[in-house]
């Protein structure tokens, strides 16, 4: 069973490190069994102004923006990540200190980056903006799941009201279809 102090310390040594931290496999689970159970006791209405009630509350106000800074630094640290593999192509740096949906974000990233570079390049060689031109941005009316174009390339998922820079031939799919709504002139 996690505690407050355990939570706390984690926080401590995100903090005070350059390199990420390791934490349990099990310790986002831990924290949300934790902060339900802080919760529960939190909103017993035995006495308001009781000193055990307000400090149950206090603590778990102090243990959730504990746990917000410490995702947020761990999320600034595999960013950073990001970057020097993308520069390096080392991929694998502080790989076995994340969490699994640490590693699907770290990947995730690395092929935002990859195909970015890979258009970046196909501009520089063709001498043109081209491709730039050839899309459209488009807000979506209804939530479309992830689909992949002829050329293989992912989209989506889109929810209602989200805007996307899509290649003229598919947002002409959505517009057409009245799922999309141009917002070009």
């Amino acid at each position: 069973m996690i505690t407050y102090k355990d939570i706390y310390e984690a926080a401590k040594k995100e903090r005070y490190s350059e390199k990420l931290q390791p934490i349990s496999k099990n310790f986002v689970k831990d924290v949300s069994r934790y902060l339900k159970d802080k919760k529960a006791a939190a909103s017993k209405d035995d006495d308001v102004f009781s000193d055990v009630l307000l400090k149950t509350k206090k603590q778990l106000e102090n243990a959730v923006t504990l746990f917000q800074e410490l995702l947020r630094r761990r999320r600034k640290k595999i960013l950073n990540l990001v970057l020097i593999a993308s520069e390096t192509g080392i991929s694998k740096l502080d790989f076995n200190n994340m969490l699994l949906v640490e590693k699907n974000l770290f990947e995730e990233l690395m092929k935002c980056i990859e195909s970015s570079d890979k258009k970046l390049n196909d501009i520089l060689n063709s001498g043109s903006e081209e491709e730039i031109q050839n899309n459209m941005l488009v807000v979506f009316l209804e939530d479309v799941n992830e689909f992949k174009s002829s050329e293989g390339e992912k989209y989506g998922p889109y929810a209602i009201g989200q805007f996307s820079n899509l290649p003229k031939e598919i947002a002409q799919i959505f517009l057409s279809d009245k799922v999309a709504e141009s917002m070009e002139r």
